[in-house]
C-alpha cells in the first residue's frame, strides 16, 4: 500500500482456486481487501462457499464454466487446481496476482508481515534482464545497479510479464521428495529478486504468482489435468514451461524470488504420487522437448506463438503417449476460448 491508497487497485484481479470456505482471506485482510477476487470453485458446484465479510468477489464453479465456454468447457481441467485458470480467462485488468487458499501471510526475518502482492508488484513494473545477467540479482532494486561488465545498451532490459513468488514453511516439493524428507520446512529467506536467463526452464509454481495477463495471459494455460486425465499436479509447471519459451521468443522477462508467502500444509504424498507418476517420468522428455522449441520469427503475438507451440506438442510427443494428443487439442481450444472471451470483453 502506498499513502494514494493499493497500488492497480483497478488494474489487477486476485484469482483463487479453492473446493473449501475461504477463512484464510482473514489473514489476507489488510493486503488483499481492497482488490477484485475471482474465485473458481472446484468440485461439487452445489456445496456453498463461504468469503468473509467486505470482499469485493465473483465466483464460477462448474455448472457456470459449462454454461459460459460451452464444448470448450472441456479445456478447463475438473479437481485440479488447473481450473484457476478459467479465472485468467474471466478476468478484465491488466495485471493477475493467483494464490492457494492454504498461504498465509508470511514474515520477514525481522518478524515484519510481507505485503506479496504489492512485491509482485514492483517486480512487475521494474524491467528484467534475461539476456545477461548481472550478479548483483536485480538491478533496479534500490541499492542495487548493474556491476561492471554490464553492457550498457542492456541495460534498460526488457518487460517483465510473470514473476514468480516462493514460499515459507512447506515447501514445493514432489511426492518422492516429501516421502524421503517428511518433516523438512523452508526456513531460509533470501532477499533477493532475479531474472531467469533467455533459454533456462524453471519449474513454475501457481500457488504464489503475478503476471501481466495483457502480455503473456494467452499462453497462461494450465494443461488438461486431474479428474479423467492420466496426470495431476504438473498444471503450473506446464504454463511455466510453455510460457517461457514463448517469452524468450518475444523478448519479455521472468522474474524469481521474493515475495514469500507462508504454505501452511502439505498435501498427502502418498495421492500426489499417485498424481505425478507418469509426470515424473514424463518430464525427462518433455523438458528436452521444450529446451528444442524452435517458434517461427512470423509468430509475434502470444496466441500466434501458443498455436505453434500445441502443434508441437501434438507432433512431437505424441509417442510419448496419446494424452499428448488430446492436450495439443486442448491448448487450441483454449487459445479459442480465450480469443472469443477477449473479443467479447473489447466490443463491451
Amino acid at each position: 500500500m502506498t499513502a494514494r491508497g493499493p497500488l492497480l487497485k483497478d488494474e489487477l484481479d486476485i484469482v483463487i482456486p479453492t473446493i473449501r470456505d475461504l477463512a484464510f482471506l482473514e489473514q489476507w485482510r489488510p493486503y488483499l481487501s481492497p482488490y477484485h477476487l475471482i474465485i473458481v470453485q472446484d468440485g461439487d458446484p452445489t456445496k456453498k462457499i463461504h468469503v468473509p465479510e467486505g470482499y469485493d468477489y465473483e465466483l464460477y464453479n462448474r455448472n457456470d464454466i459449462n454454461r459460459i465456454l460451452g464444448p470448450k468447457a472441456s479445456c478447463i481441467s475438473f479437481k485440479d487446481s488447473a481450473c484457476r485458470c478459467f479465472g485468467f480467462m474471466m478476468s478484465k485488468k491488466k495485471y493477475i496476482f493467483t494464490i492457494d487458499d492454504d498461504c498465509w501471510v508470511a514474515k520477514d526475518p525481522s518478524g515484519h508481515e510481507i505485503n506479496a502482492l504489492e512485491q509482485h508488484i514492483t517486480n512487475l513494473l521494474s524491467p528484467s534482464t534475461p539476456l545477461f545477467f548481472n550478479t548483483l540479482y536485480d538491478p533496479y532494486r534500490a541499492g542495487a545497479d548493474f556491476v561492471r561488465g554490464y553492457p550498457f545498451s542492456m541495460r534498460e532490459g526488457v518487460a517483465t510479464a510473470i514473476s514468480h513468488g516462493l514460499w515459507l514453511n512447506v515447501p514445493d516439493y514432489d511426492a518422492p521428495t516429501q516421502l524421503v524428507k517428511p518433516a523438512e520446512k523452508n526456513t531460509r529467506f533470501v532477499d533477493a529478486v532475479m531474472t531467469i536467463p533467455k533459454g533456462t526452464l524453471f519449474p513454475m509454481c501457481g500457488m504464489n504468482l503475478a503476471f501481466d495477463r495483457e502480455m503473456i495471459g494467452a499462453a497462461m494455460y494450465f494443461g488438461l489435468m486431474g479428474d479423467g486425465q492420466p496426470i495431476g499436479r504438473y498444471d503450473d509447471m506446464w504454463a511455466g514451461w510453455c510460457c517461457k519459451v514463448i517469452c524468450d521468443h518475444l523478448g519479455f522477462g521472468v522474474k524469481t524470488g521474493l515475495p514469500y508467502i507462508h504454505h501452511s500444509k502439505a498435501s498427502n504424498p502418498f495421492v500426489n504420487l499417485k498424481k505425478e507418476y507418469k509426470g515424473i517420468f514424463w518430464q525427462e522428455e518433455i523438458i528436452p522437448f521444450f529446451q528444442q522449441v524452435v517458434l517461427p520469427k512470423e509468430a509475434v503475438t502470444v496466441e500466434q506463438c501458443y498455436i505453434e507451440l500445441a502443434k508441437q506438442v501434438g507432433e512431437k510427443l505424441k509417442g510419448l503417449d496419446p494424452y499428448f494428443t488430446k492436450l495439443a487439442e486442448a491448448m487450441v481450444t483454449w487459445i479459442e476460448a480465450w480469443s472469443e472471451l477477449s473479443g467479447c470483453q473489447k466490443a463491451k
